[in-house]
């Protein structure tokens, strides 16, 4: 037998390869399927099921995709109703894979079809809980995502999601290795650490959710307080995993349009296209094509496009680093951004060489802050809220970058102010919106609040009215 997570990080998602005795599963795949092909091809063994452990909202799966590739069933458990051809498993139905086992757990609450797969090896003993978004590593599902289509509160969904945890999970040895399908940095729970595999008697000890003496009434509680409200995005990857998606073919083929410096500017004219800069956020503010987007690959790259797009049938034309065109529209296709329309041959060097304008963000360090702290400038912090909330610069006011295109009205318009995130990918992003929308007025520190917090700039984790 072998298991193999395959992580993700920029979606802080994990997907499992399950091979015994010439059979393998698939579970929660993204949407790009070729290397689970190579992976069964290079092992001998042909891929009997794809699980999924829900229908996920902040991925597209590949499971339609790899079905058709390689004959496997799709499998969910009960009360998913897809439109397309799938295996509806019974709570308790065993499933044979080579000479292992999956035991099917249902446990609905952080969706209703939500389930988890227990492994059993050949001696009958329970050895791994693949667990998908019921619990994870630190934390559990938010109960909120499925609270439409259920037509419940998220109160009650997340009193459901304790029963599952006490009835499904908890009776468990302790010796179960969790396997969940996210980790820190998804905005499927609140609270998730940055280990992606646990045990499950060491998740009874330290996760708040799995606490022997919590009462479900404070379990629910707790696991509904301070839920920001999901990125747009979501509910549309779950009608993409429900009802199925282009190719992924299909996909990258239109998205690696080539487009000259002449067409890419046509485009941009003639279109309603997002132009999305997808550099390193440093050399964007160096120079950028006016009204361009920045969203940096080198940080949570596919999460912040769907917190900052709404509409994944957005139409976006791409700046790359030269050789990067290929990883950027496959890593907007995992979560549902299918409609680039084509990227500029050459990047933004093509760009400046047949002079055409370019704009900057405005930075300085946190030294030269620091001194224009003294003046009592307008502060302005995008981080997080509960990053805010820890610690921040005295004064400051916090429009977390998640939801900024809510917030517009809340920068000043006359004064000139200064924003940071944590450490400047954010608030490059954050600034690229600004520009777009006519904000000259701002500076960025550059290091952001971790070089800030380094000076002698007054701190404190009162929180501050929001400007309005």
């Amino acid at each position: 037998m072998k298991i193999e997570q395959i992580y993700t990080s920029c979606l802080a998602q994990g997907a499992y390869f399950i091979s015994s005795n010439g059979e393998a599963v698939v579970i929660d795949p993204l949407r790009e399927i070729q290397p689970y092909i190579e992976r069964a091809k290079a092992d001998n063994v042909k891929i009997n099921y794809i699980l999924e452990t829900h229908f996920h909202a902040d991925f597209v799966s590949g499971h339609v995709d790899l079905a058709k590739a390689t004959g496997a069933k799709i499998v969910y458990g009960p009360n998913a109703k897809p439109s397309f051809e799938f295996h509806s498993a019974k709570d308790g139905e065993l499933l044979k894979v080579g000479d292992i086992t999956f035991k099917v757990l249902h446990t609905p609450g952080h969706t209703m079809e939500s389930t988890c797969y227990l492994l059993i090896d050949e001696g009958g003993k329970e050895l791994a809980l693949f667990s998908g978004d019921t619990l994870f590593i630190g934390d559990v599902g938010r109960p909120d995502l499925a609270q439409k289509s259920a037509l419940m509160t998220q109160e009650e969904l997340a009193g459901m999601l304790y029963d599952s945890l006490h009835e499904k999970i908890i009776p468990l040895p302790d010796s179960v290795v969790v396997y969940p399908a996210h980790g820190a940095g998804s905005a499927c729970g609140k609270n998730m650490s940055k280990e992606t595999t646990d045990i499950l008697g060491n998740q009874k000890v330290t996760n708040y959710a799995l606490r022997a003496d919590m009462s479900k009434v404070d379990f629910v509680k707790e696991v509904t307080d301070g839920l920001l409200p999901p990125p747009g995005y979501f509910g549309m990857n779950v009608a993409m995993n429900k009802n199925g998606y282009d190719s992924i073919q299909e996909v990258m083929s239109r998205g690696l349009k080539k487009l000259s410096v002449q067409a890419f500017e046509a485009a941009a004219n003639e279109t309603d296209a997002i132009v999305l800069d997808t550099r390193n956020s440093m050399e964007f503010s160096k120079g950028f094509i006016p009204n361009s987007i920045s969203i940096g690959l080198e940080g949570q790259f596919a999460p912040w496009v769907g917190a900052l797009i709404p509409d994944v049938k957005q139409e976006i034309l791409l700046i790359t680093e030269p050789g990067k065109e290929e990883e950027t529209v496959k890593r907007l296709a995992r979560v549902g951004y299918d409609y680039v329309i084509g990227y500029l041959v050459g990047g933004i060097e093509a760009w400046k060489n047949a002079g055409k304008e370019v704009d900057s963000i405005g930075r300085i360090t946190a030294e030269e802050f620091a001194i224009q702290f003294e003046e009592k400038p307008i502060v302005i912090d995008v981080r997080k809220p509960g990053e805010f909330s820890s610690e921040h610069v005295e004064n400051a006011i916090s429009i977390p970058l998640d939801f900024i295109n809510n917030h517009m009205s809340e920068f000043p318009k006359e004064q000139p102010f200064i924003i940071h995130c944590a450490g400047g990918y954010r608030s490059i992003i954050a600034g690229s919106i600004l520009k777009s929308r006519g904000f000259n007025n701002f500076v960025d520190v550059i290091g952001g609040y971790g070089a800030i917090s380094k000076t002698t700039v007054p701190k404190t984790d009162f929180v501050c009215p929001t400007l309005k």
